[in-house]
């Protein structure tokens, strides 16, 4: 079976008084129906901007796609009018924003929010549109559905804004919903409901999912396929399973490290990852990792490396030394 999606050499540059900004820079991956993937870095890495690039969202100016294909169930969205992405969005796929209180509008009931986007991409008349609406909060757990839907965006807590984002996202029976930063906002009890409720529909429902994240915590429960972005680079790729057990990649490596255990002693402390994300304005030739790695040799000031099979079937790290980090990973694992 073909992937759902299929993300090809995608670059995506911004213009800016500092320089050109290469937050995308030649990332490449697949989605199957049904599949939960997830993208995993700091702020910064790139993630967002390559989710808002699949959607053709990013403003011009000051940024731009110079490159790449998205195949979407056989389609490349690079070439769709922008009529045919409006049918996309909201439609084929779904996507679920880092702060529903930013991204609700706060002057529109809650009801109106949902019902506009089934009755643009569905047809639905308003009465066959609120049908719908009231049986999507009571699918991501909404009581007293009618009520709500009366409501504004401030009168609900945190987690009901983001449960009502899920519901708009699924409106309209998605083949792939894109969640960036989903429990951001949220405490944690209530970021474990958000993500237990995504998992679960998705499931039911058979809709693809990417998990946009910096929490590997969130990874290693809810994704069965993990990209490691780093500087605008999908530096490491594989399983969860792999990632977590055999990291490939220093920074992984790093990442898994700064994450608290729960199996660890007490007094055992966190091994946090020294330096700052790179300056993209300012990269040089070689690997963008280099100047915070613990790893580095001479050889990676020359070429960033290439992402190449290394542990597992399936798992692609860009390290020169990713054969070396066996030693030390069943530290972080």
């Amino acid at each position: 079976m073909p992937p759902l999606l299929e993300v090809i050499d995608l670059h995506t540059e911004f213009r800016t008084g500092a320089g050109l900004v290469r937050a995308v820079d030649g990332i490449s991956y697949t989605v199957d129906p049904g599949e939960t993937v997830a993208i995993v870095g700091e702020s910064g890495s790139g993630k967002s901007v390559s989710a808002l690039s699949l959607l053709r969202l990013i403003p011009d100016p000051p940024g731009r796609v110079t490159q790449g294909r998205v195949i979407f169930a056989g389609r490349d969205l690079m070439q769709l009018s922008e009529e045919q992405m409006r049918n996309v969005r909201g439609g084929d796929i779904g996507m679920v924003f880092q702060e529903p209180m930013t991204s609700l509008n706060p002057v529109l009931t809650i009801g109106r929010q949902i019902t506009e986007t089934i009755e643009q991409h569905r047809g639905h008349d308003p009465v066959a549109a609120q049908r719908r609406a009231i049986e999507l909060l009571g699918l991501v757990g909404i009581a007293d559905s009618e009520r709500r839907l009366k409501q504004y965006p401030h009168q609900l807590s945190g987690g009901m804004r983001q449960r009502i984002m899920i519901a708009i996202a699924l409106a309209c029976d998605p083949k792939l919903i894109i969640a960036d930063e989903p429990t951001t906002a949220l405490d944690v009890t209530i970021q474990a409901q958000i993500l237990e409720l995504m998992q679960s529909l998705t499931r039911r429902l058979g809709v693809a999912l990417i998990i946009i994240t910096h929490n590997l915590g969130v990874v290693a429960r809810y994704a069965s396929r993990v990209n490691v972005m780093y500087a605008g680079r999908i530096v490491e790729s594989g399983s969860a399973a792999a990632l977590y057990h055999d990291p490939h990649h220093p920074y992984t490596l790093a990442l898994l490290r700064s994450v608290p255990r729960l199996d660890r002693p007490r007094q055992a402390r966190l091994d946090p990852i020294e330096g700052s994300p790179p300056d993209l304005t300012r990269l040089d030739r070689g690997c963008s990792f280099r100047p915070r790695c613990r790893f580095a040799i001479a050889r990676c000031a020359e070429a960033p490396p290439p992402l190449e099979a290394a542990g597992a079937p399936g798992q692609f790290a860009a390290c020169y030394r990713s054969n070396e980090l066996a030693a030390v990973a069943g530290e972080a694992a």
